[in-house]
């Protein structure tokens, strides 16, 4: 045997009863054998006598024999494991046990005990070994009777309270530890002693007799204790502190989910609250996060921590939880905490150092410099007794402060609770400043898109209009959709609703500069079709400039790629509509009998991706019809959209009725969540007609001699109008367009005058070229044809339509009388 399987020294023992002596002089030779040591090893004394102690033991022990002999001479004995060797050269296992022996003449001689080991686990533990064992075990040990009494314990036991092992006998769990759920310990007592189950790895959590103030958990083992004929007479269980083990995983259980809780959305507030409701009641009975404005408002604040000063610092109160009513204390969130200077929270707030007070003066009163109710309470008063006062801070720069107090029925707070509070704050401090940073992007997008929407739609007779817009949920930023109307020449409007990829400021943006270019485009009065194509052409050739690839989607600098853009002309003369659609859904049209049917519009390729050219659809609108046009937000459930989503609930909403404006919130409420995913446009208009009353046309030969009868019949309407004063001004706009048809144009001519909010003159001629202003010098004799009608009308310009071109001019309307 090696030297590693020796157990124990002299002073360690067991049973003789069955051991094997023999005796040996100083030198290790057998001086003695009796009848056990030869049915142990099962020499005959004859043959043993004499030898050396180390013939009678296995090779690898035999080397051990002059160092056995040597610690005996030092120690007065060995007591060990060692392989003895049979005479027929099979090895045994015995336990050794090595004594000096005292001879009546003085004489030294060492007896020796051997005890077979075969099966046995070890050693034949005595009476007095087993008591040793149990008594100075580390671990609580206890042994009650069937009617769970105390009958024995050991003095590892009177570490959790409950006072010593005399005082326990007798007693019940109850009457040794009141603050534990004894309940729940005697019933696992009871099962052992009805089973015979044994019950291991227990866990018990509470508050034991010596510490009162502090939650502790512990390990617990039962097993069933019996007589030789199988009787229960009682239970042996014991006892294992757990308490940092169970506090490890309450810290790691709670930072789990704080990493779950904290920072699930972009609001500030938000966040500040998760962080507190995650503190309380795990690590606090009581927390309270204040940020600085400057904070809340997505400013950058200041690096660092904060300049120091006699003047107390104003934070505002971005969260709060407590275990209970502490209305003295409580400011609500969203109001101004000021704490005094040379206070905790100031001095943290000053130095970006975290503050911990084990108990706190209990007639310190708050350090705020008001409260709800007007007196600053004492810390007595408020049931609070510990304190730890954490800076929140993130990339350098404080941001705010964390305070977490815990009440007089739980322990201080200690290092391991600091060091807690700070991962905690830490984690949340990230989500702050993300939340902050957000906060600024979004705003400053808010007011970049604010600014560019319409703040109103403009007032015209065409289309009785209303518009709803809806921005995305924070997590995904604002978007870029868009809505407009545009007063078009003949009383006209045009209808635009568009949106482009992306959020953030970026796509509020990229989305100005489309919606400048569709008013720009439409100024130019061409048709649905071509204003969408120029766009196209204008979104692409940015894109080439910006340096991106051909077809790219989203690319750096390349945001209008891949926008969407719907594009309607209503006229109200006539109840005709034009429309073209660029990666856009088409509108609905509701009926003036509230069906509801959708365009069956081409999907033109979306802005600046390249494909077939865009086809435009033209149909009649009846009076009193409402067309909805959208952005594909309206119809996306989750993130998810395609033509025919949604399209049906689209229609139940629309099928509605009331006034437009209260419907089109209505038709949005509908169908969009109050944080959609995606940011959602809706623009409705009603139709229009222009009473015959209100128009009146001619048609004109190409005629010289017809410019006079021209300026008559348009003066005789204006007279029937009542516009008498404007007689004279369009009479001289009247001669100058007809006579410019005539001059350089072909065919007949029509003459239209059109009275809604502005009177409008309108000349129709086959021509295909549009005229151009000149400024004539002095001696020029013409050429200040159109010069005049400028400097006369409000504007004027040139539209085509398949016939040829029209030239019109507009004119504002006179005051009424009062």
């Amino acid at each position: 045997m090696g030297a590693d399987e020796v157990y124990g020294v002299a002073r360690q023992r067991f049973d003789v009863a069955d051991a094997a002596p023999l005796l040996l002089d100083p030198q290790g030779v057998v001086t003695g054998w009796t009848s056990g040591a030869r049915r142990l090893l099962a020499y005959p004394a004859s043959e043993a006598v004499g030898r050396k102690l180390a013939e009678l033991l296995a090779a690898e022990d035999a080397e051990r024999v002059p160092d056995l002999v040597e610690r005996c001479r030092r120690d007065g004995g060995w007591t060990g494991l060692l392989t003895a060797r049979r005479r027929d050269g099979h090895p045994v296992k015995v336990a050794a046990r090595i004594t000096s022996a005292e001879e009546p003449n003085g004489g030294s001689r060492w007896l020796m005990l051997l005890s077979e080991l075969a099966d046995a686990p070890g050693w034949d533990m005595s009476r007095r070994v087993l008591e040793q064992m149990a008594a100075c075990a580390p671990v609580g040990i206890a042994i009650v009777d069937t009617d769970l009494r105390f009958v024995w314990s050991n003095a590892a036991l009177e570490q959790f309270g409950g006072g010593p092992a005399p005082r326990r006998l007798g007693l019940r769990f109850a009457d040794v530890q009141p603050g534990m759920d004894a309940q729940a310990v005697e019933a696992q007592m009871r099962h052992v002693l009805e089973t015979g189950e044994a019950v291991v790895g227990y866990e018990h959590v509470g508050h034991v007799r010596s510490a009162p103030l502090r939650e502790t958990a512990h390990m617990l083992s039962f097993t069933r204790l019996e007589d030789d004929r199988g009787h229960p007479i009682g239970v042996y269980y014991t006892v294992v502190d757990m308490t940092d083990r169970h506090r490890a995983r309450q810290r790691l259980a709670l930072l789990d989910r704080a990493g779950e809780s904290i920072g699930r959305s972009l609001d500030l507030t938000r966040t500040a609250q998760e962080l507190a409701d995650v503190a309380v009641p795990g690590l606090a009975d009581f927390v309270t996060v204040d940020l600085l404005e400057s904070v809340l408002r997505g400013a950058e604040p200041a690096p660092g921590p904060l300049a120091d000063s006699e003047e107390p610092v104003e934070l505002r109160r971005a969260g709060y939880r407590s275990v209970q009513d502490l209305a003295e204390a409580v400011i609500e969130v969203g109001e101004v905490v000021a704490f005094r200077a040379g206070t905790p929270p100031f001095r943290c707030l000053a130095t970006g150092r975290s503050w911990r007070a084990e108990q706190l003066d209990p007639l310190t009163r708050d350090w705020t410099t008001d409260t709800p109710s007007g007196r600053r309470a004492t810390f007595r008063e408020l049931g609070l007794h510990s304190v730890m006062t954490v800076p929140i801070r993130s990339r350098g720069t404080t941001l705010g402060i964390t305070t977490f107090y815990r009440r007089h029925d739980r322990e201080f707070f200690g290092e391991e609770d600091l060091r807690l509070a700070e991962d905690l704050v830490a984690r949340a401090a990230v989500c702050v400043d993300n939340a902050r940073r957000y906060t600024r992007e979004r705003d400053a997008a808010l007011v970049l898109q604010r600014s560019l929407l319409p703040h109103r739609l403009p007032e015209q007779d065409a289309v009785e209009v209303a518009a709803c817009y809806r921005p995305a949920d924070e997590l995904t930023g604002l978007g870029g959709d868009w809505y407009d109307l545009i007063p078009l020449s003949g009383a006209r409007v045009a209808l635009v609703v568009g949106e482009v990829p992306g959020h953030g400021i970026d796509a509020a943006a990229a989305m100005g500069q489309l919606r400048t270019a569709v008013r720009t485009l439409a100024a130019l009065e061409l048709p649905p079709e071509e204003v969408l194509a120029h766009l196209d052409d204008l979104v692409a050739r940015s894109a080439r400039e910006e340096g991106a690839e051909p077809g790219a989607v989203g690319s750096a600098g390349t945001q209008g790629v891949g926008s969407g853009c719907l594009y309607v002309v209503y006229d109200p003369v006539d109840g005709g509509c034009s429309m073209a659609a660029a990666g856009h859904p088409a509108p609905a049209v509701v009926m003036p009998d509230r069906s509801v049917v959708f365009v069956d519009l081409p999907q033109g390729p979306p802005l600046g991706v390249g494909g077939p050219p865009f086809e435009a659809v033209e149909l009649p609108l009846a009076e009193g019809s409402t067309l909805a046009l959208h952005t594909d937000g309206l119809l996306a459930r989750g993130e998810t959209w395609a033509v025919d989503a949604g399209r049906e609930r689209l229609r139940r909403a629309l099928e509605q009725a009331g006034p437009l404006e209260s419907y089109c919130r209505s038709v949005v409420d509908a169908l969009v969540p109050a944080r959609p995913h995606d940011d959602v446009a809706l623009l409705m208009a009603r139709t229009k007609r222009l009473g015959t009353e209100q128009v009146a046309a001619w048609e004109l030969p190409s005629d010289p001699a017809v410019v006079a009868d021209a300026r008559r019949i348009a003066t005789r309407q204006l007279a029937h109008w009542g516009l008498e004063e404007l007689a004279f001004t369009t009479e001289l706009v009247v001669s100058e367009l007809v006579t410019n048809a005539i001059r350089y144009a072909t065919g007949s001519i029509r003459l239209r005058l059109i009275r809604e909010r502005a009177l409008v003159c309108e000349v129709l001629d086959g021509g295909a070229t549009a005229p151009h202003l000149r400024h004539p010098r002095t001696t020029d004799e013409g050429g200040r044809g159109l010069l005049l009608v400028s400097q006369l009308t409000q504007r004027w310009g040139t539209r085509f339509v398949p016939e040829g071109k029209i030239i019109w001019a507009e004119q504002a309307l006179p005051d009424p009388p009062e």
